[in-house]
């Protein structure tokens, strides 16, 4: 893989604008009517939310993803994907590189809702 080029320089202001978080994914369930959507049930400590993922194909078995740890952005607008509303984003490496993704994780277990960055 020859790693695409890096973005335009950005205002650190912009940057903290963006809530990254630490959730664990307590359940994964498919999106009816989508080849594409999982709906991942997501602790993060506080709170339950519902964060859907173009991740169906890319796993034969996304039962293993329950339990894991990864990163999420949760302060975007709900967004409504195949008829469910969407309350974050999954931070994944590789999908944009046209490489087999992987979950963006701590090194080791971090309380929910714990901040990146």
């Amino acid at each position: 893989m020859t790693p695409a080029p890096i973005k335009p320089e950005i205002d650190i202001a912009i940057l903290d604008k963006i809530d990254i978080r630490v959730g664990t994914i307590r359940g994964v369930a498919d999106v009816p009517g989508s080849s594409k959507l999982l709906a991942l049930t997501v602790s993060f400590g506080d709170a339950m939310r519902t964060i859907l993922s173009g991740m169906k194909q890319e796993r034969p078995d996304p039962s293993v993803l329950v339990g894991k740890q990864a990163l999420f952005v949760v302060n975007l607008k709900p967004r409504k994907m195949a008829g469910m509303l969407s309350e974050g984003m999954l931070f994944d490496i590789g999908y944009a590189d046209g490489i087999h993704p992987v979950l963006a994780q701590p090194e080791m277990l971090v309380p929910d809702g714990a901040r990146a960055g």
